[in-house]
């Protein structure tokens, strides 16, 4: 998952949509999809954006948890592993 990929999937976990963010964060829809667009916003938009989806800003870009899927050797079942 990209940075922007990120940050839509966080305004649909807190029920916003981006347009929302951008008036959050007092700039305009086509200042935050530019934003967006490019590698990394800077620091203090970084900031504007964590706060404003209630999270931290590691979280804008870390993946909480990887998953693996594996069969059980004694029943055959697949289990969901997660790796961190």
């Amino acid at each position: 998952m990209n940075f922007r990929e990120k940050i839509k999937a966080l305004c649909q976990k807190r029920g916003i949509t981006q347009k929302e963010l951008a008036t959050l964060l007092d700039i305009t829809d086509i200042s935050l999809n530019k934003s967006l667009r490019g590698k990394y916003p800077q620091l203090q938009t970084l900031e504007k954006i964590a706060n404003a989806l209630d999270v931290p800003i590691s979280e804008l870009f870390e993946e909480k948890h990887k998953s693996a899927s594996v069969v059980c050797p004694h029943c055959g079942h697949e289990l969901s592993v997660k790796i961190e």
